[in-house]
């Protein structure tokens, strides 16, 4: 896998506070963007998965064969 560098800009202030309390700022980036794009990746599936629901005309909403199948796993596990 590799690398690209990113850089961003942010308040001269902000950024003195986070070296202040040593924060990783790359770090915390890095976590923040991985968290954004993944959650964007799951509103993406469940729209996907409503639309192949109604298009397929089927009773249950994508919200709840996920719970479904969530609770499902515990009880197998």
């Amino acid at each position: 896998m590799g690398y690209v560098t990113v850089s961003t800009k942010v308040k001269r202030e902000l950024l003195e506070k986070a070296r202040r309390y040593n924060v990783n700022v790359s770090q915390v980036l890095r976590r923040a963007l991985e968290e954004e794009v993944r959650r964007r990746e799951l509103e993406w599936a469940v729209s996907v998965m409503d639309d192949i629901s109604r298009r397929a005309k089927l009773e249950k909403s994508s919200d709840k064969v996920i719970r479904e199948f969530r609770e499902s796993r515990g009880r197998v596990a």
